[in-house]
């Protein structure tokens, strides 16, 4: 009977081992980082990369006063202060400054900083109605796309970690409409169903095609692109973000996706009839 009891002491002390001080925040850092070594150190290649690019971008544009061009807006303040020091600017070098205001908002795009939603309503107060919205669904849809590989390539991890009940309803809802996947998808991008961060994530880890996403991104992105564009044309007048996205504005959203996903639900009823 020695043996089974020496086999009882070893696990007791693997057991009190386990409930040391040292051993408990090791497995709270492990629960806290979802991410391998490998997978942070190629996020932060890339996000090396891209910001090296961006900055090569900006400080080879022509000289300006750049500590009143160079920021971006967090408030509807700063954007009105931010417009009217961008005006002559964006004017005179235009081709250059929208190179720049395209490389920052991908770049936010990509690595989910908030803030682009003042940076497509000082694309409104400079550009007009429909170069706004060329260049907001162009940096969007880019800027997206650049989300989608970089999750593709290190983001299982990290939103099994942050969003693990809404990636499981997302890829069930998924799962139900693979054959006509690109109605959902629109829906999806054109009402404000999900997060288009979440969206922008969580799309590769449940296998929905680079295709389909780019077209409901580059489709789905203008209503919403237009609504905000189209209020940046009154910047002054607009006392809060939150007045962009009214009930009715949110209503005729939910409509225009109700349209793309009803053939959908269409065919579901003729199968379970």
């Amino acid at each position: 009977m020695a043996p089974p009891q020496r086999i009882s002491i070893v696990r007791d002390e693997e057991t009190a081992a386990d409930d040391t001080p040292t051993a408990k925040k090791t497995l709270r850092a492990e629960s806290r980082v979802p991410l391998t070594r490998w997978e942070a150190a190629a996020a932060a290649a890339v996000f090396l990369i891209f910001a090296v690019g961006l900055f090569c971008i900006l400080f080879t544009m022509p000289e300006a006063e750049y500590d009143k061009i160079l920021r971006v807006p967090r408030n509807l303040s700063d954007l009105r202060v931010l417009k009217d020091n961008l005006a002559v600017y964006a004017r005179d070098y235009q081709a250059k400054f929208v190179l720049g205001y395209c490389s920052i908002y991908i770049f936010m795009q990509t690595f989910m900083i908030p803030g682009t939603i003042f940076l497509s309503l000082l694309a409104g107060a400079l550009f007009g109605v429909i170069k706004g919205v060329i260049l907001v669904v162009f940096s969007a849809t880019s800027g997206a796309s650049s989300c989608y590989f970089l999750s593709k390539l290190i983001g299982r991890p990290l939103v099994s970690w942050m969003w693990p009940e809404k990636l499981r309803f997302f890829q069930s809802e998924i799962a139900k409409r693979r054959e006509r996947l690109l109605n959902y998808m629109l829906f999806l991008r054109i009402t404000p169903s999900l997060p288009n961060t979440f969206i922008n994530l969580a799309s590769p880890i449940v296998d929905v095609p680079f295709c389909i996403f780019f077209l409901a991104t580059l489709v789905g992105l203008v209503p919403a692109s237009y609504i905000t564009v189209r209020a940046g044309l009154a910047l002054g007048d607009l006392k809060s973000v939150r007045d962009l996205y009214d009930f009715k504005t949110l209503a005729v959203l939910f409509l225009i996706g109700f349209v793309f996903i009803f053939p959908t639900i269409l065919k579901r009823k003729r199968t379970y009839e």
